[in-house]
């Protein structure tokens, strides 16, 4: 199937468990990714549903299995189901066999009908454990200072080296894809909005993306032009936040206080076209809320051409400066061989010359008739990831200025909803949307009425936080700030 497109869950194919396992690992073995993995009830059944991605031709696979208590692992032979896997053990009981290191994703409550469920209490979890001479551990958080969010990271060292790192997340799991069951109902955008407040533009979207394919529902060009103008500004404000936040973290005092400064522009640009600056309210269903007319485009377009050449200035500034560089280089890196395995998505996987994008992969709505290059760096690095981050920066420039001049031929404005009828019944649909952090995948299924009997949302961060125990491998305990902020992940977004 193809990005944002709905078919009857009858299609989907249900194998026997093992030959459903065999299918995956063939799979990923010949470049797929593992999308999504979870469990769901279909047909008055518990199943396997896996969602892998072909990235060099546009097209996602979905295969089921019936459940059961338990089934082969897929991890041994696939490092990047590990975390869906645990999420599945948790949640559902199912145990998946062989499985290296079952252990708490989310500190789940147990639901009253779902007695099986493995989720422990809050905060209680096992760790390696340090041995031998030099060995010891370190324990930071879940609490940390300022308004940071709750993660719990378990350094296990020898001396300054870090020989692994656990994170712990989920203690703010607040079970969002359970309130969506039986939906959609009013609070759905709500819910989908305030999943990763950061990515509240890239979350509706592909919440409203899964709907309208169910409902099949078309929406207005101008509206698909609005939505992907409202996507690459929020892409603008994280990633020049990012790279400030990046640089007080190195003690780079001239880029953070101005990049800290610059995201507020980008922030107030969105404010500007629809009274939030994070997007709340944008988007609805069949379109957007709000209208972009031509006055208020070129208002945004002049504040970003006076904005924006500061941005490069203040970023360039990073790589002129040889003691930045110097810290930047070599200093948490992944290789590409473990991002593929891993599954790493977005600025960590491009950072590792693994070049995905769904803009480019799997184009929808106004990125089907726009080329945005896709970014990448070879290093892998904390400098790379940094490098991606700025090219981006770039290319989400010009991709607005384009937009915001030629808008869609329109009566008298850019952006309207298209009415959205009921959604089909006993059916499934798979949408990605390329947050700026990366992938974003729901995927959401109907029962016979037309409701949602389940709805799996992967925000990037739930593939990528891997991504970040394996950068400090072997690097000093004093890099973690640094490769921590070089990936900018989510706890929200892996919490749900």
């Amino acid at each position: 199937m193809r990005n944002a497109q709905a078919i009857p869950l009858r299609a989907v194919p249900r194998l026997p468990a093992e030959e459903f396992c065999t299918e995956v690992l063939e799979a990923v073995l010949h470049e797929a990714r593992l999308a999504a993995l979870f469990c769901a009830p279909v047909a008055d059944e518990l199943r396997l549903l896996a969602v892998l991605a072909e990235d060099r031709l546009g097209v996602l696979h979905v295969i089921s299995a019936p459940a059961g208590s338990a089934y082969p692992a897929l991890t041994p032979d696939c490092p990047q189901a590990h975390l869906f896997e645990r999420e599945i053990w948790e949640t559902w009981g199912v145990t998946p066999l062989g499985h290296p290191w079952l252990k708490p994703v989310r500190f789940p409550q147990r639901a009253p009908d779902n007695a099986s469920a493995n989720g422990p209490e809050i905060g209680l979890a096992r760790f390696m454990e340090a041995q031998g001479e030099g060995g010891h551990e370190v324990a930071v958080g879940p609490v940390h200072a300022g308004i940071i969010e709750p993660g719990h990271f378990r350094f296990l060292c020898h001396g300054e080296d870090v020989l692994n790192l656990e994170i712990s997340l989920g203690y703010q799991h607040r079970g969002v894809e359970r309130a969506l069951v039986g939906g959609p109902g009013p609070l759905f955008l709500q819910h989908m909005q305030t999943l990763c407040g950061d990515t509240t533009i890239g979350h509706a979207t592909a919440a409203c993306q899964a709907l309208e394919a169910l409902a099949g529902c078309p929406v207005p060009a101008g509206a698909q032009v609005f939505r992907a103008i409202a996507l690459e500004l929020e892409r603008l404000a994280n990633h020049a936040g990012d790279l400030g936040a990046l640089a007080m973290d190195l003690g780079f005092l001239p880029t953070s206080s101005f990049l800290g400064r610059i995201r507020g522009d980008f922030l107030n640009m969105t404010a500007a076209l629809c009274g939030s600056r994070f997007g709340r309210g944008l988007l609805t269903p069949g379109g957007t809320r709000f209208d972009l007319d031509r006055a208020r485009a070129e208002a945004v377009l002049a504040h970003l051409s006076e904005v924006f050449p500061q941005c490069v200035e203040a970023v360039e500034l990073l790589w002129s400066t040889p003691s930045v560089v110097s810290r930047l280089e070599r200093t948490g890196p992944v290789s590409r061989v473990d991002a593929l395995a891993l599954g790493l998505v977005g600025v960590a996987a491009r950072a590792c010359d693994v070049e995905i994008d769904v803009r480019q992969d799997y184009p929808v709505g106004a990125y089907a008739f726009s080329h945005i290059p896709v970014a990448v760096a070879q290093t892998g690095d904390v400098a790379g990831r940094a490098f991606v981050r700025h090219i981006e920066l770039l290319h989400s420039d010009k991709f607005l200025r384009e937009r915001l001049t030629h808008l869609p031929q329109c009566p008298s404005r850019c952006g309207f909803a298209t009415p959205m009828g009921a959604l089909a019944p006993e059916s499934l649909a798979v949408s990605l949307v390329e947050g700026w952090r990366g992938e974003i995948c729901h995927v959401a299924l109907t029962d016979a009425t037309g409701r949602f009997c389940a709805y799996k949302v992967v925000d990037p961060s739930f593939h990528n936080w891997a991504g970040l125990s394996m950068a400090l491998r072997n690097q000093q305990i004093s890099d973690f700030p640094i490769c921590n902020k070089s990936f900018s992940l989510s706890y929200c977004g892996h919490d749900l």
